[in-house]
């Protein structure tokens, strides 16, 4: 949720905000109307309520004369209770829906637009030269690595099973990640993949996008879609000691509805419903996130670095920005069989957003409590075999194995 006293006291930041974004300016004025409309009804609730503790007290002082007329004036005052304290409470409803359903305000710098308008920060690495490549699915059957047609008996459509090679290759990629990740003083976590919609609302997964999200009614639960959801709510309603940012980096599978048909990606591994990744998160101070987010950048660039893939990173425009984000860097590898850079790593800056509705904050220098910021950003993820097979891919289907994960796999080739 963004802070409403900074929407009371600087409300055109927000309607910039929305702009941007391409959402309606209307919002801010609703979400205006109704902070205005419970203040002013919780402000009578509260009057009233005062009213009635000394009208009680007086009736306990007053004279057997007096206290007929007293307490026929409790009565009357406490039926104006209970109707101004439902009326707070209905105002409160009203406010917390509208308030939760806004989205974060875009930092500044972020470029108007939607999922076409991203900007290149830069390209890294050259690409190969391969004639004919193979895909990556090609490539995971030639090397009994990838097995989508029983993935797709077992379970349907856009699953998969990793077997050999693949799954050690999957590994591998994990390993290094999370070797590098406890190296930069991360903790790593595996976390549950089941959670309360508390958990999942608290980090603004069941907004536009909560099609995509699997629940479980008799349980009341969800499947995550990625660990950033366990591991913000990790320390929902606490008071944390934020004198360095605070690093999880959670090993977990994730499921997603994905919908539609996506042409290229309904081939493959790119878009499935269920994979596995590594996730940074950090809990910091709101001054030091846009050092942090640029930090977890870096080392999503190191991984990529150490697998030998080309790639590039873009800032994606506000309008490509989920309700949490206030800025959002992605890493796009190669993939040679598409002619084109494919998200690998997404990065996103969250603010206070997150923070402020699971209740998780700080003590500043002098000892006040003030609300944390989260950010997220993917280490490693089952997608990345998709770059890495075809980017080292050999004419005659083998596949050379990066310098850094032949140590994890034993063998320079991953033969077919």
């Amino acid at each position: 949720m963004i802070d409403l006293r900074l929407l009371r006291e600087n409300p055109d930041l927000a309607r910039a905000s929305q702009r941007l974004r391409g959402g309606s300016e209307d919002a801010v004025d609703q979400l205006l109307a109704a902070d205005s409309q419970y203040r002013s009804a919780l402000s009578s609730f509260e009057s009233l309520r005062a009213e009635q503790k000394q009208l009680g007290k007086a009736v306990a002082k007053a004279d057997p004369d007096e206290r007929a007329a007293l307490l026929a004036r409790t009565r009357e005052l406490a039926v104006k209770v209970k109707a101004a304290e439902a009326e707070a409470n209905q105002a409160e409803v009203k406010l917390r829906e509208l308030h939760l359903a806004f989205p974060n305000l875009v930092e500044e710098g972020v470029r108007p637009g939607g999922e076409d308008d991203y900007v290149v920060l830069r390209e890294v690495g050259e690409k190969p030269d391969i004639p004919q490549p193979r895909d990556h699915l090609e490539l995971g059957e030639l090397l009994k690595a990838i097995d989508t047609e029983r993935g797709a008996k077992v379970s349907g459509a856009r699953f998969h099973f990793l077997t050999g090679v693949g799954a050690l290759l999957q590994n591998a990629i994990f390993q290094l990640a999370l070797q590098q990740a406890v190296q930069a003083g991360f903790t790593m976590m595996i976390p549950p993949v089941l959670v309360r919609p508390e958990a999942m609302d608290g980090t603004g997964f069941l907004g536009a996008h909560a099609d995509e999200v699997y629940y479980l009614p008799s349980d009341d639960l969800y499947l995550v879609g990625t660990s950033e959801v366990s591991i913000a709510a990790y320390h929902s309603n606490e008071i944390l000691d934020l004198t360095e940012p605070l690093r999880y980096a959670g090993w977990s599978s994730c499921f997603r509805r994905e919908a539609g048909s996506y042409g290229q990606d309904v081939r493959g591994i790119i878009r499935v419903h269920q994979f596995d990744k590594i996730e940074m998160f950090s809990f910091c101070t709101p001054d030091q996130a846009a050092e942090e987010h640029l930090r977890l950048l870096a080392w999503q660039e190191e991984m990529l670095a150490k697998i030998e893939v080309p790639y590039r990173v873009i800032e994606a425009a506000a309008g490509d920005l989920s309700a949490s984000a206030a800025r959002r860097y992605d890493c796009e590898a190669w993939v040679p069989s598409q002619g084109r850079y494919r998200e690998v790593t997404s990065t996103s800056n969250c603010t206070t957003y997150q923070a402020r509705r699971l209740g998780i904050r700080y003590r500043d220098a002098e000892g006040k409590t003030r609300v944390a910021a989260t950010l997220n950003g993917t280490l490693a993820t089952t997608r990345w075999l998709v770059p890495l097979l075809e980017n080292h891919q050999q004419p005659d289907g083998s596949v050379r194995v990066p310098k850094a994960l032949q140590p994890f796999l034993g063998t320079e080739v991953l033969e077919p």
